[in-house]
């Protein structure tokens, strides 16, 4: 739809916009919103982006279709007052304990307060205080910060099939919460944190680990080893004012060691691994035909998701560990002869752009005799935190190298963290000819990108594989649903729980959208195309390493065990 718009006395142009709201911004007005989200349904509940028409009359502006020589005003006494008076009311059933809120300063709430010169809450409190629901491996739910935008519970259900939220309740006493009032951590929660992603307050937040690296750097008695993952390299900038994609790895790793971390090494190596075991595993299903297609399993939520959803499918998974899981095994293995000999114990930290490696991490079949394949999880916005806690000034930081032997990557390790990226990794190591950078622009080309389904056909040793690529749970449940009725048919399947993959995981710094995320995705490609190593097994530091501790120990790979599926 075409036509033209008149905002606050301006012409505007307005085409494919799908609600006024949008064509004020473009406009380059900012109407505030709660529960307005470009890449969620329309809930219109908050009633912030109100607009008034010409006739006096008001309306969400993010509800309403935009008309050729529509007319609208958005600062007019009416509309000013009407928004004071909500933002007064959401604060008077607010917990308003700014200074101990992980997103203070942050806060869509406090910002629009500021904005709106909200001093004084002429309302009462009349809302009951609720528990804070603290069952989660991943995620941190505190009810009485909750605004009911439902941004969350439409996350969960509209782009991850999973519905772990929903509304409760009535009136006054309406509440966002699981089913039946039940924690968090007793439903089907896949950990995957996109409610925290998009909750523009305090009322999910990530589970804080910062406390137990701290404890590890201080214990003269553990050797400290961390590693980062490739999606990590290309967001923490932008939480110290750098664009999204910009890479920032040789801060990453002077920071960490600056915190005391002894050795810091790069899970991209682990994604090199993952790429020689997982591209083993598939050639050997193809040559039985057994339990295709294979599906990837590097990503913990949608590991959980079919556990859950579908059991049955189970069995497709690849046996490969992610790759933090593998280097978590392949490090307590490469120190424990020297451990041993040196009284010391070694802790691996993970710094992760996703919440669901924390539940990962927990998981009984990743831990061998008691001992944990990785100790610790932060994510991305918890290494910030830390840099932030300890005073270092990030921008100010002399880049550093990744300590040696696990340090060295290829470009197909690093490009694990995009949507596309592990199915790229696997077919470059199974072509016999390994295209150069501008070839595999044109050959990966169906792989690459935002769309929710991507599909690809490859030729391999003479056999056509049929692959799917697949983020967001929601695309993922459809997709399996139709392969079930036998609509579709592949060999390999990759799937990542969050929408653009790892880069947009739920420890990222948000917000986030589609530009973001490609922003994110070309600073990974970027990495690939200037990699002198081109491919998984041309990594000489990985296949040595085959070649050595793994020779006999091929076990530390592998998951041998699939938790039962959770309700």
């Amino acid at each position: 739809m075409k036509g033209t718009m008149i905002v606050d006395g301006r012409k505007v142009e307005f085409d494919q916009e799908k609600n006024v709201l949008e064509v004020v911004r473009k406009a380059g007005i900012n109407l505030p919103t709660f529960c307005y989200h470009s890449e969620l349904s329309i809930y219109g509940a908050c009633r912030m982006c109100i607009v008034e028409d010409k006739w006096g009359g008001t309306f969400a502006s993010c509800s309403q279709l935009p008309k050729d020589g529509m007319e609208v005003f958005t600062n007019t006494p009416k509309v000013q007052k009407y928004r004071k008076t909500i933002l007064e009311m959401i604060l008077a059933n607010h917990d308003r304990d700014c200074t101990a809120c992980d997103r203070t300063g942050k806060c869509e709430l406090q910002e629009l307060a500021i904005r709106f010169g909200i001093k004084d809450i002429r309302f009462d409190h009349i809302g009951k205080r609720l528990p804070i629901d603290k069952s989660s491996l991943s995620i941190i739910r505190n009810p009485n910060k909750c605004i009911l935008c439902g941004d969350c519970v439409r996350v969960c259900e509209e782009v991850q099939g999973v519905g772990a939220l929903s509304f409760a309740h009535r009136g006054s006493n309406m509440t966002v919460s699981p089913a039946f009032d039940r924690d968090i951590a007793e439903v089907n929660c896949i950990n995957c944190g996109q409610c925290r992603a998009v909750c523009p307050t305090g009322a999910i937040i990530i589970k804080n680990d910062n406390q137990k690296v701290w404890e590890a750097v201080h214990d003269k008695s553990k050797r400290v080893i961390a590693q980062i993952a490739p999606a990590v390299r290309v967001a923490l900038g932008e939480e110290f004012g750098l664009n999204p994609g910009e890479v920032t790895i040789g801060k990453i790793v002077s920071a960490l060691k600056t915190l005391g971390v002894d050795e810091v090494y790069d899970t991209a190596f682990a994604a090199d691994m993952t790429v020689i075991e997982e591209s083993k595993e598939f050639v050997e299903r193809l040559i039985t035909g057994e339990n295709l297609p294979l599906f990837t399993s590097c990503c913990p939520g949608w590991v959980k998701f079919a556990e859950n959803k579908f059991p049955d499918m189970v069995d497709n998974i690849s046996t490969c560990k992610s790759p933090q899981q593998m280097f978590g095994a392949v490090i307590k293995e490469y120190y424990k002869n020297k451990d041993k000999k040196e009284g010391k114990e070694t802790i691996m930290i993970s710094v992760m752009p996703c919440t669901a490696k924390k539940a990962e991490a927990a998981r009984e079949e990743l831990q061998h005799n008691g001992i944990r394949d990785v100790d610790v999880v932060i994510t991305t916005q918890e290494l910030a935190l830390l840099i932030r806690e300890a005073g270092i000034i990030f921008d100010q930081l002399e880049e550093e190298s990744f300590d040696m032997p696990f340090g060295l990557a290829s470009g197909s390790g690093i490009i694990f963290g995009a949507t596309g990226g592990v199915t790229e990794a696997v077919v470059t190591r199974l072509l016999r000819d390994k295209p150069d950078h501008s070839a595999k622009d044109i050959l990966f080309s169906n792989v690459r990108g935002m769309d929710n389904l991507k599909e690809a056909v490859f030729n391999v040793d003479g056999k056509e594989v049929k692959i799917a690529i697949v983020h967001g749970l929601k695309s993922a449940d459809k997709l399996i649903k139709q392969i079930k009725a036998g609509e579709r048919h592949y060999d390999f399947i990759e799937v990542m729980a969050c929408p653009g993959g790892c880069i947009a995981g739920g420890g990222q710094p948000v917000p986030m959208n589609t530009e973001m995320r490609k922003e994110r995705a070309k600073g990974l490609y970027k990495l690939d195309r200037t990699s002198h190593i081109k491919s998984s097994e041309k990594n000489p530091l990985v296949m040595s390493l085959f070649e050595d501790i793994l020779k006999d120990n091929h076990e530390l790979l592998h998951v041998h065990k699939k938790a039962e599926a959770e309700v």
